[in-house]
């Protein structure tokens, strides 16, 4: 398994495009998978809340239960997508199956069944990703894996902008299950777009024949390459990041307390919700420039600070659409900032043959971190109130901020 060689330098000759077709078509995939998803999780917590009765702390167990599954299935499609020959059809199933299962939650009628049908497209949201986050570190063109992963996150980000507002718009025309059901479109037309990334990768890395994959051993080959180190200051970053829905949450309660009635505070919440993905798709791609000038664990550090400023402001703000608003978007500029500089960390750092390996792992620290800041704010939240939940993530992320400027790995 070994790239192509793009043969010597000539004089005059330009460098190679770093914005490519294979880049490309993986921001789209992105864009339109998140598009999907992102228009449920706009409403899902009216939808469990109001149409289906359940509570903030159900809410938290099924994001964090969901997010938990998300990093297992991470672990355990890491070491098949080493494997070049099986990233295409890694990641167009879990697109499919992501889109399908997403969908399938507008058909709910106890919360364990929208938990299960969440839970399961998180599933295949996870295993597709190390084969995804594989091939874009092929696909990026040398001094550019930053950018090439801030397109990726640009992508995620801007289907999170849309996704809201669509959710929000159809779910006053046509009614929430109606929505739900609708989110299916975008989604399988991410696995159409996958498939093109994938093609163009096989262009770069020549295949190798399938070999039998066995799980502990491709993740005993990461000893070495310095990932642990990489891992401490993301494990401290995902242990405060609490699910959007919690925000979204805060700032409904927020809204109804300024006085504008619930319809009016849904909608204006898909807003704020909009906004923040918004920044952080804004902030996406000028971070990826960034982690290629200044490296990615100060760009990581700056998102951690980001994230505290917000989180503190959401726990002791007065109810005002207006702070609501800033809060919403210091939080999307710390997300724009971390995960671009999360995925950056472990391209950088592990070679292609141990690529989806290593972004298993990743995925595990990641699932593992939202399952502590969900699940664990989600029982603070009902238990003492938002102050106290959003007070404890903070401080996670003042954590991850210091660990990421102290505990650094050996350059490679």
């Amino acid at each position: 398994m070994s790239r192509t060689n793009p043969g010597p330098d000539r004089p005059g000759r330009r460098r190679p495009r770093w914005l490519t077709l294979g880049v490309t078509s993986i921001g789209a995939t992105s864009f339109l998978s998140d598009t999907g998803h992102e228009m449920v999780t706009a409403i899902l917590p009216s939808f469990i809340t109001s149409v289906l009765g359940g509570s903030a702390a159900v809410l938290g167990v099924i994001e964090g239960f969901s997010d938990a599954l998300t990093g297992l299935s991470k672990l355990a499609g890491g070491p098949l997508a080493d494997d070049p020959r099986r990233r295409r059809r890694m990641a167009s199933g879990g697109y499919t199956v992501t889109a399908v299962a997403t969908a399938a939650i507008g058909l709910a009628v106890a919360t364990w069944q929208a938990g299960i049908l969440r839970g399961i497209s998180w599933a295949a949201r996870g295993f597709r990703s190390p084969a995804r986050d594989s091939m874009l570190a092929t696909l990026a063109a040398e001094g550019a894996t930053g950018r090439a992963y801030g397109v990726e996150r640009a992508g995620d980000n801007l289907g999170a902008v849309i996704g809201p507002l669509l959710g929000g718009a159809l779910a006053t025309w046509i009614g929430i299950r109606p929505t739900i059901w609708v989110s299916v479109i975008p989604g399988l037309l991410a696995a159409v777009a996958i498939g093109i990334a994938a093609r163009q990768a096989r262009r770069i890395v020549a295949d190798a024949p399938e070999g039998r994959v066995r799980l502990l051993a491709g993740y005993r080959r990461l000893r070495g390459t310095g990932l642990l180190r990489v891992l401490i200051p993301i494990a401290l970053f995902e242990g405060g990041n609490l699910a959007a829905t919690l925000l979204i949450l805060r700032a409904n309660e927020l809204l109804i307390a300024e006085g504008l009635p619930t319809t009016a505070a849904i909608a204006l919440t898909t807003v704020l919700y909009a906004a923040y993905n918004a920044a952080a798709a804004l902030l996406s791609i000028p971070a990826g420039a960034l982690i290629d000038r200044i490296g990615a664990h100060t760009v990581l550090a700056l998102g951690a600070a980001a994230y505290v400023a917000a989180y503190l402001g959401l726990a002791f703000t007065k109810p005002a659409w207006g702070l609501v608003l800033l809060f919403f978007v210091l939080g999307g500029i710390g997300i724009g900032l971390g995960e671009t500089a999360e995925s950056t960390l472990v391209a950088q750092h592990v070679p292609d043959a141990m690529r989806g390996s290593g972004f298993g792992m990743l995925g595990l620290v990641q699932a593992g971190g939202d399952l502590t800041a969900t699940v664990v704010g989600g029982a603070i939240y009902t238990a003492a109130g938002a102050a106290a939940c959003f007070s404890y993530a903070g401080a996670w992320m003042a954590a991850a901020g210091i660990t990421a400027v102290l505990v650094r790995p050996k350059t490679r």
